[in-house]
């Protein structure tokens, strides 16, 4: 194998790893509680960052590491929680769409890397807006399902959760949008090396 390949490949681990450390650190910042187990927290910020950086599926994989860790007991999920009694928390559907929603980024970002000012942050914003869509739409399922809360009460109560989100999102696509014009081959899609 070339040395660039398995130089690619050490960098794509490093950037998932990264990445997935970033959205437990995110996690574990102090969480605003409003009731019934789904904290506001800066998770979504991360996981959106993570798919705006890396693209579609390092963006996807850091997320799922991220998952990993915390059903295998590093207490890496928001409060502090870890393990697979998570999947019983009313907050399960939000965590279960992280991978879809950095994937959902990181796939409409590509669309718009190109892009330039105004234009590309716009389309960053976009694209993480999308991703917050996937993400809570899954949340209010779990929600009406561990909760038992029913659609409509689910999909109330996670409007609480939107102003923040879309501040979120704004925050995500500056920081983008600044580290794609400091590293602008970073979602250049590889092709593996022939042998």
């Amino acid at each position: 194998m070339p040395a660039t390949a398995k130089t690619s490949s050490a960098t794509d681990l490093a950037l998932i790893a990264v990445f997935a450390a970033l959205i437990a650190a995110f996690s574990l910042t102090p969480a605003i509680p409003i009731g019934i187990g789904v904290p506001i927290t800066l998770q979504t910020l991360a996981v959106v960052l993570a798919g705006l950086v890396l693209g579609p599926w390092r963006g996807f994989l850091a997320t799922v590491l991220y998952l990993l860790v915390g059903f295998a007991g590093l207490p890496v999920f928001a409060g502090g929680t870890a393990g697979f009694g998570v999947i019983s928390h009313p907050s399960i559907g939000y965590l279960l769409a992280f991978p879809v929603g950095a994937l959902v980024a990181g796939a409409l970002v590509r669309v718009f890397a190109d892009w330039r000012g105004a234009k590309q942050y716009l389309g960053f914003f976009l694209a993480g807006l999308a991703a917050s869509l996937v993400i809570h739409a899954a949340g209010i399922v779990g929600l009406a399902i561990v909760a038992k809360m029913g659609l409509v009460g689910a999909f109330l109560y996670d409007l609480v959760f939107w102003p923040g989100d879309i501040a979120k999102m704004f925050v995500a696509s500056a920081i983008a949008v600044a580290v794609h014009k400091a590293f602008p081959a970073l979602l250049a899609v590889r092709r593996p090396a022939l042998a």
